[in-house]
């Protein structure tokens, strides 16, 4: 299958049954595909007419309890900024994808992971996070897009899929395993059903009373302090015995662990650690890496976002270095390899 569709046909087999979105490229065959074939489960496919549009369809079917999502790319999800600070505070589970393209402003349409600040750090106003994932592989866009619907359940919280053009648009061969979604009671949602004498539903995100909202934040940290200990992860490979460790996630761990491949033969002792939850990020292992007194450095297609989480995780312990390209230029393994060789 193709990334994109793999994404939005696990999207149903997940038993998404809401989709809003607005035509961006290199995310348009999310739409295309939802388009013909939530209708067939009984779905609701929605062409917004704007991604601000399409991120409040999101909160308001969310609220009733369905399983929505949507997707766009990097300009269009930040349009989406100030509905993905209402979700989390408003503590309403979606599925958000951004299928990454050049930047900033319009930029470009090739690949890129520049929007790593904006997907982990917040985005949006507020003190918020939200889970992000970042798949390497078609296989791996099925996998999480699964997985992503269960945890944006488990917690009541927005989840991001950061992905990127390369990996939207790449085609390969995959094993579609159709997981149990999660069988959650939503008592929560406008869409449960009702008592003589239940308390009235409310969602919303304007909290006005004396210390409410400053409450309403201790009780959303507490939730990601959780989220860190439980839902952190990372692959590590050839780790163990090596001097130097590339850090890297997406499309540019795929390179790197093939620049890694082309040193081992040549002995070169090199490894790679690759975050697949970028929130949570795998602090404790870069810090217990850096310990070790391996050298470790960030592979990413910007100008450096990563390796500022590095940095701080490494707490001063080794060396951290840094290699990137901006714009949608994208490298290959032999020039990582050759990167990696400089600091050998």
């Amino acid at each position: 299958m193709q990334g994109n569709t793999a994404i939005a046909e696990s999207a149903i087999q997940a038993g998404c049954r809401f989709y809003a979105g607005y035509p961006i490229t290199p995310q348009n065959e999310i739409p295309e595909y939802l388009s013909w074939r939530m209708p067939q489960v009984k779905g609701v496919f929605i062409q917004a007419e704007s991604e601000i549009a399409a991120v409040n369809m999101v909160y308001g079917a969310s609220a009733c309890g369905v399983r929505a999502m949507t997707s766009s790319s990097s300009p269009g999800i930040s349009l989406m900024q100030e509905g993905i600070s209402f979700l989390a505070t408003a503590e309403l589970p979606s599925v958000i994808v951004n299928v990454q393209r050049g930047g900033p402003g319009l930029g470009n349409i090739s690949a890129s992971q520049a929007d790593y600040f904006q997907a982990v750090k917040g985005g949006g106003h507020g003190d918020y996070k939200c889970i992000v994932y970042a798949p390497y592989s078609v296989q791996e866009m099925w996998d999480i897009t699964q997985l992503a619907f269960d945890t944006a359940d488990r917690y009541r919280t927005p989840v991001i899929i950061l992905a990127d053009a390369i990996l939207g648009q790449m085609t390969e061969p995959l094993l579609k395993n159709k997981s149990k979604p999660l069988n959650q009671v939503k008592d929560w949602s406008f869409g449960r059903k009702r008592k003589s004498g239940d308390k009235p539903v409310v969602i919303k995100t304007l909290h006005t009373k004396e210390g409410e909202l400053e409450a309403l934040n201790y009780k959303l940290f507490q939730k990601y302090e959780t989220i860190k200990s439980k839902e952190t992860l990372f692959e590590q490979y050839l780790v163990d015995d090596a001097q130097l460790v590339a850090v890297s996630f997406g499309i540019s761990a795929r390179i790197s662990k093939s620049a890694v491949n082309i040193l081992r033969k040549q002995n070169y002792k090199v490894g790679l650690i690759r975050p697949i939850t970028l929130f949570p990020f795998p602090s404790e292992i870069i810090h217990e890496t850096a310990s070790l007194g391996k050298r470790l450095i960030s592979i990413e297609l910007n100008m450096g976002q990563m390796f500022e989480d590095i940095q701080i995780s490494s707490q001063g312990k080794t060396e951290v270095y840094f290699y990137g390209r901006p714009g949608g230029g994208v490298f290959t393994p032999s020039e990582i390899a050759d990167v990696l060789k400089r600091y050998l």
